[in-house]
């Protein structure tokens, strides 16, 4: 390649660079200021009561991600959930695995995955940020981590519930997710403090009657969730390995980055997944905020609702989709 060409490409990409820069710096000239009234955004209707919790947490001046870890530790703990924490339906071999990840204001992470026994995995992801310097555990080393954390380990037995739906599912045997099942999957929240700094977690038992050992987006930071303080938040629901196939909510703060609403950042990221794949047969969701409390929702299918509470008002929203 001539010096003359590489000269060239590299002048193009110092423009592209420059752009992109000069687009976050407008977007930030345009706003008076971070949003610091308090804020959370989270997956599905249960996402109401998990909003609620978070609250007590922000109304009082709390941390963004003590928030997050309270908010969504309501769905690990209902027993009435059939796709987050202990109560949630297994594997196709009858075993309850889950994953989880948290994300603080610092750019910090935590995750773990394929975890057993363990009543809150978001704890346990938190606690591998704060305490270890990695990010990830999974499987029996997380289990062994959890239990050195001084964590209880739980009765290795199915919900009664689980153990109805997976002793029916095995007549068939047949995987194949289900639109919006229950109205629910998994819970994904970001949050706001009145500090304005932003913080996220995100928790599930994956898709009910996987492959042993399937992991999907909600522990993987870029993929399940993603948080920039200085831009914003974004996480997801659905079947992630579409979403895993295009780190979603990375790419969502990325264009947030750039210039994109939360709301227009949402819709690009579920087009990058329409333009490739046949997304008709199954579901992605994403939500966002970005640093100054504006929030953006989509999904592929319709049917998805989501929870926001802002200054203490709490309220069960619907997104705009693709299909309707």
């Amino acid at each position: 390649m001539s010096s003359r060409r590489r000269f060239i490409q590299q002048l193009a990409i110092g423009s592209t660079v420059l752009t992109s820069n000069s687009l976050l710096a407008n977007n930030l000239q345009n706003k008076a200021g971070s949003y610091k009234e308090g804020l959370a955004l989270t997956t599905w209707p249960f996402g109401y009561t998990a909003n609620e919790a978070a609250w007590k947490i922000l109304g009082a001046g709390g941390r963004a991600l003590d928030a997050v870890e309270q908010g969504v530790m309501t769905a690990e703990n209902d027993p009435g959930s059939t796709s987050v924490g202990l109560a949630a339906y297994p594997d196709r071999d009858g075993t309850v695995s889950l994953d989880a990840c948290i994300m603080d204001e610092k750019g910090n992470a935590g995750s773990v995955c394929a975890i057993q026994q363990i009543k809150n995995p978001i704890s346990v992801a938190r606690r591998i940020m704060e305490k270890t310097p990695h990010v990830i555990l999974a499987g029996e080393g997380a289990l062994q981590f959890a239990k050195e954390q001084g964590f209880p380990v739980e009765k290795k037995k199915l919900s009664p519930h689980a153990d109805r739906a997976w002793k029916e599912w095995l007549k068939k045997q047949e995987y194949k997710p289900v639109i919006n099942s229950e109205s629910h999957d998994t819970i994904g929240m970001v949050a706001i403090d009145k500090s304005g700094n932003l913080s996220g977690a995100c928790t599930t038992s994956g898709v009910g009657f996987k492959l042993h050992g399937r992991v999907g987006d909600s522990p993987i930071i870029g993929a399940g969730l993603f948080v920039d303080n200085e831009v914003g938040a974004a996480t997801s629901t659905g079947l992630g390995e579409y979403v895993l196939k295009t780190l979603g909510s990375f790419l969502i703060v990325e264009l947030m980055k750039q210039g994109y609403s939360p709301q227009s950042a949402c819709e690009e990221a579920a087009q990058r997944i329409i333009k490739k794949y046949n997304y008709k047969d199954f579901q992605v969701c994403y939500l966002a905020v970005n640093k100054f409390g504006e929030t953006g929702a989509y999904s592929i299918q319709s049917g998805f609702e989501y929870a926001l509470i802002k200054g203490g008002d709490n309220k069960i929203l619907k997104s705009s989709s693709f299909l309707t």
